[in-house]
């Protein structure tokens, strides 16, 4: 199995020593650059061209969001993951924006991080579950009273695709989802692909306002 290449950007010597003992745990990852801020981030992207840039947020001279910016802009086969401690709302919309592939939490556990790593890197997106209720009670406040959101060259979802939409739309991570319907993640990670694919959408923001428009979702007591 290909390695994944890692690049990590925090300001904070402690937490690069521990992404880097994290990453180095793991025989599926290989570190090829550490960066201590947003420029020197998207510096070391530009030299080594890694499948993922773990990045948080909080950074001197370039920040987190700014970062995956230029990144996404620059360098758009480098997936971008946010891994930090704020679950601001305005933050995970601003990182949606910018084109972030996922948003994990500094306190999510080991496996939790290297799922997001991966799903990212595969072409999926990762939120840790209380990212994904947060962005879902966003959606749902900002969709009221709007144009319907529009998807074009929509082609029929299966039932299970539907379903799986659903899911994800409620903020259920690829692993809960496998849990709940009895599949492999690599399986749930395929019907996200292949619901992307034919809705036309490659992110979870496009996902949940298609789950809202449909009544995929129950939005009743939401404000």
């Amino acid at each position: 199995m290909q390695k994944i290449k890692i690049l990590f950007a925090d300001d904070h010597a402690i937490v690069r020593d521990g992404l880097r003992s994290l990453f180095k745990s793991d025989p599926g990852f290989t570190i090829v650059g550490e960066a201590s801020d947003g420029a020197e981030a998207v510096k070391l992207v530009e030299e080594n061209r890694p499948d993922v840039a773990v990045l948080d947020i909080s950074m001197p001279n370039v920040n987190g969001i700014e970062a995956t910016n230029i990144i996404k802009e620059r360098f758009p086969d480098t997936k971008v993951l946010i891994l930090t401690i704020h679950e601001n709302e305005e933050y995970i919309h601003e990182l949606l924006l910018a084109g972030a592939d996922g948003y994990v939490l500094k306190n999510a556990e080991k496996k939790e991080i290297f799922d997001g790593v991966r799903a990212v890197a595969g072409g999926s997106t990762f939120f840790s579950s209380n990212v994904s209720k947060a962005l879902l009670d966003r959606l749902v406040r900002s969709t009221r009273n709007r144009v319907p959101f529009q998807i074009s060259n929509e082609e029929k979802l299966t039932a299970r695709e539907t379903e799986v939409l659903r899911m994800i739309a409620e903020g259920l991570t690829s692993k809960q989802i496998a849990e709940r319907l009895h599949l492999s993640v690599t399986t749930v990670n395929s019907h996200r692909t292949n619901i992307m694919k034919k809705l036309n959408v490659h992110e979870i923001v496009g996902l949940v306002k298609y789950a809202i428009q449909k009544s995929l979702i129950d939005i009743g007591g939401k404000h």
